[in-house]
């Protein structure tokens, strides 16, 4: 299978080709902003230098959250409009899915940096998931943690989030974005049949204008 994986939902602009797990090209920029203006270059790039065209792809994998509400929608519209255009399937890659597929055996627990004291997290057992995305302050990711935790079990901890939950006995992989590789991975074993769409655990920060343009200002007295 021939595939496109693109990722721009946390902290790196990512389009990589590959050929079911062989890499053919792989861009990647750290950056936490900016995704918007690097990826259709490093899109281009990364095909050119694959030695394939567009119409070669069988398949587009992209990031769909959790993470940032800007970056995840710049990766998904460029991916469903690439997919439109070859008519070829787009598929939902869960950003703490593709970091914890980095994370080798044992217990891993996948953790995006969610601001405001919260981390987006996700448990798992030799790559299995032990419970939903969720968004959890400190405190409760730590307890969630615990609660899974077999006596003396070593942890890993990955993803931005992973260094404010330090604990002991913790192994920490700070890394702003999950590797091409996993996102592959992942892309592959999807279903086509499920249609990609944001994954949000937590409303925008961001909150509507008070008021209409051109509208008066109303007095509190």
């Amino acid at each position: 299978m021939r595939l496109m994986v693109i990722d721009t939902a946390l902290g790196a602009c990512t389009a990589a080709v590959f050929e079911d797990d062989q890499p053919l090209a792989v861009r990647q920029e750290v950056m936490s902003k900016g995704h918007q203006e690097r990826l259709g270059g490093l899109a281009r790039d990364a095909m050119a230098a694959s030695g394939l065209t567009f119409d070669d792809l069988d398949r587009i994998g992209v990031t769909v959250g959790p993470g940032s509400f800007t970056g995840l929608r710049v990766g998904l519209a460029f991916a469903l409009g690439l997919g439109a255009a070859l008519d070829r399937p787009v598929v939902g890659v869960s950003a703490l899915d593709a970091l914890a597929a980095d994370g080798g055996s044992g217990l891993v627990l996948a953790a995006i940096d969610a601001r405001r004291g919260q981390v987006y997290a996700r448990l798992f057992r030799d790559g299995r998931p032990l419970d939903e995305a969720r968004a959890l302050s400190l405190d409760e990711a730590r307890a969630a943690i615990a609660l899974e935790r077999l006596a003396d079990e070593p942890v890993r901890l990955i993803g931005s989030g992973a260094a404010l939950l330090v604990q002991d006995d913790c192994d920490i992989d700070d890394r702003p974005a999950p590797s091409p590789e996993a996102l592959a991975r992942l892309t592959q074993a999807a279903s086509a049949d499920e249609p990609a769409r944001p994954l949000y655990l937590r409303a925008p920060d961001a909150t509507p204008p008070s008021r209409k343009p051109g509208a008066p200002r109303v007095r509190v007295t």
